[in-house]
């Protein structure tokens, strides 16, 4: 799943099942259900029936988002890539979008390519490189101590800046 999620001028229905055109309605509302969708769906006039625009022009960067998730955990595939899937996105966007992400990536081989290290902090394994090369590898927790760019970097995104 790219940064910029490719949605085509269709209903919401039609781009989740996209990949998986035989889904029922049950599969495709569960989908959008796990992804952190489905509210926002329903309160869209037309619901999953809804067209989205060209490249899903009606909808937020967050919105586009999560319709690539339920599409994606609607196909089910054992092996996802995941391209600054939250790079573009507000605060809350991203942590709905974190939160969907999650429940796709439950069980299955995960490739996930982020400046954002939100998105990978919790990972079985970081890979932590810099112009090219390999630095370290660990956990957020053993990347802490370990290296000192990894810290920096963590610090920097995670910290609350002191006023005055």
């Amino acid at each position: 799943m790219p940064q910029d999620s490719a949605l085509f001028s269709a209903t919401l229905r039609e781009n989740i099942a996209f990949g998986q055109p035989d889904a029922d309605d049950a599969a495709i509302i569960a989908a959008a259900k796990q992804a952190q969708a489905h509210d926002f769906i329903m309160a869209i006039d037309g619901g999953y029936d809804a067209f989205v625009g060209e490249k899903g022009v009606r909808l937020s960067g967050g919105q586009r988002q999560r319709i690539a998730i339920a599409r994606a955990i609607l196909r089910n595939p054992r092996l996802l890539l995941l391209d600054e899937a939250t790079s573009a996105l507000d605060a809350q966007s991203e942590a709905a979008v974190q939160h969907a992400l999650e429940n796709l990536m439950a069980d299955r081989t995960s490739l996930v390519i982020a400046h954002r290290l939100a998105t990978v902090v919790r990972a079985d394994r970081i890979l932590l490189m810099d112009r090219g090369r390999l630095l370290a590898v660990g956990t957020h927790e053993s990347l802490m101590v370990e290296s000192a760019l990894y810290r920096t970097l963590a610090e920097l995104q995670f910290s609350i800046p002191k006023v005055g």
